[in-house]
């Protein structure tokens, strides 16, 4: 468990290193925020309560997704291009040779990459929407702490699916297409364009029943006090329960890519 943890550590301090990178992070963050939260003001005047949402609860719901965008790598930027790169170079070889498990590896890793991004890039942002907005941001420490869990479930789900795309290059000698793939259902599914529920019919029941919607649309809606009660219990536990099965297709999918690892160009 050291271990695990010393890697977590290395993780964060691997990007806290980039601050240029992370500088430029948070402006860009700061002005794709500004865009659409004014694109959401033009659609909430035409639509008040679209999705069930005030406008308030939508410009929150705009700048805690640029908040937390970077750490839960909703458009890239995780661990799973290096590892597509390992498996291509044949350097994973290296990796299946440590005493470690490694997928626990790639996890600890991405988690202090996480932990960095929602401190370096996830708190300013939502700091410049509140100053800029009427935000609908709560008072009570008990919802910004369940707020924190399922972000954390919402984390540990992103790494899941990365997890897999990662996997694909065994198979696969180039997974760009397969991130970009990736890419479009993650924006798409997650919330991250447009809240799931302002969604008809069945598209919005099925795109909340996908593994995505848990990174992003419960994380926000926790925040907001969309789930009380016995619903919060159920959104963790949705969340929960597509992480841990996702573990185990990731285990399943790992034990049969590394029984025989053929190296490229030998």
């Amino acid at each position: 468990m050291r271990l695990y943890m010393a890697v977590v550590v290395s993780g964060f301090r691997r990007y806290a290193t980039y601050r240029a990178a992370t500088v430029a992070g948070v402006f860009t963050n700061c002005v794709f925020g500004f865009i659409v939260a004014y694109t959401y003001m033009a659609l909430w005047e035409q639509r008040p309560q679209l999705g069930g949402y005030d406008l308030a609860q939508a410009l929150t719901y705009v700048w805690v997704a640029q908040g937390v965008l970077a750490a839960s790598a909703l458009i890239g930027g995780g661990f799973h291009e290096e590892l597509q790169e390992r498996i291509r170079s044949g350097d994973v070889a290296v990796d299946l040779y440590r005493p470690v498990d490694l997928q626990l590896w790639w996890l600890a890793a991405d988690a202090g990459r996480a932990a960095f991004q929602l401190l370096g890039r996830g708190v300013l942002p939502v700091l410049v929407g509140a100053l800029a907005f009427d935000l609908a941001l709560p008072t009570s420490p008990l919802t910004w702490l369940c707020f924190l869990l399922a972000l954390v479930l919402g984390v540990l789900v992103s790494f899941t699916v990365r997890y897999l795309l990662a996997l694909s290059a065994f198979w696969l000698l180039d997974g760009t297409g397969v991130n970009m793939i990736g890419l479009v259902l993650s924006l798409f599914f997650s919330g991250m364009i447009l809240p799931l529920n302002v969604f008809p019919g069945a598209l919005g029941a099925g795109a909340e029943a996908l593994p995505w919607a848990a990174i992003l649309q419960v994380p926000v809606d926790v925040l907001l006090g969309r789930h009380q009660g016995t619903g919060l219990f159920a959104a963790f536990a949705f969340q929960l329960g597509w992480a841990l099965a996702l573990l185990a297709v990731g285990r399943a999918v790992q034990s049969v890519a590394t029984r025989k690892v053929v190296v490229q160009g030998g």
